[in-house]
């Protein structure tokens, strides 16, 4: 699923924002099958890792347009999953 954001049509994509993350969540777990699926990052190379954490931490650099962020830590898998068959 694409994350929506804030503004209209882009030529280049934008950051997710909490709230749009939350919409996305939110959407996915109407359904008892994603709500009991395992939560992975998957990076640009391909490999998939598991969420270790979510934090909110504070910015402290002045001037800065966001005042917060959400990080994701990640690990690598504990155990390595089947082939992704096709998205849904």
């Amino acid at each position: 699923m694409n994350l929506p954001t804030d503004t209209g049509p882009q030529t280049k994509k934008e950051m997710i924002n909490g709230k749009n993350f939350r919409l996305a969540l939110e959407k996915f777990l109407k359904s008892e099958v994603a709500g009991n699926a395992r939560v992975q990052v998957c990076l640009p190379n391909g490999e998939f890792y598991d969420i270790k954490e979510i934090r909110l931490m504070e910015n402290k650099l002045i001037g800065v347009r966001e005042s917060h962020r959400l990080v994701v830590t990640i690990e690598p898998e504990k155990w390595t999953m089947g082939k992704v068959l096709k998205k849904m």
